[in-house]
């Protein structure tokens, strides 16, 4: 295979798996309006070369929202716009790790 361009760097992977009524789940804590400010966000910031996708379930519930970012495998929680601006800047802008919103290794 050639070594092209990649058409994507980062790719966000976003849980919005909805699970029965009083079972903890991300879509019954608004992960997909999450989503839709994650996307418009990077949108206006320019940001290209990263791909925002919704998820079904990725096994880590009992930590609300959650996120994992490729290629470096690195799982977020977050609860707020706030949190998504955060990870944006740290992660997808500086290329650092957001510390307080990482999920560690014992947790997932």
């Amino acid at each position: 295979m050639k070594n092209e361009e990649k058409f994507y760097e980062t790719h966000v992977f976003c849980c919005t798996n909805q699970r029965d009524p009083g079972v903890n789940c991300c879509a019954g804590k608004n992960s997909q309006e999450a989503v839709s400010y994650f996307k418009t966000k990077c949108s206006e910031l320019g940001l290209k070369k990263v791909r925002i996708n919704k998820s079904g379930c990725l096994g880590r519930c009992k930590y609300g929202k959650v996120m994992v970012i490729y290629p470096e495998g690195i799982w977020y929680h977050y609860d707020s716009n706030e949190d998504i601006d955060l990870i944006i800047e740290t992660h997808l802008i500086k290329g650092e790790i957001h510390q307080t919103l990482k999920l560690n290794n014992d947790k997932i």
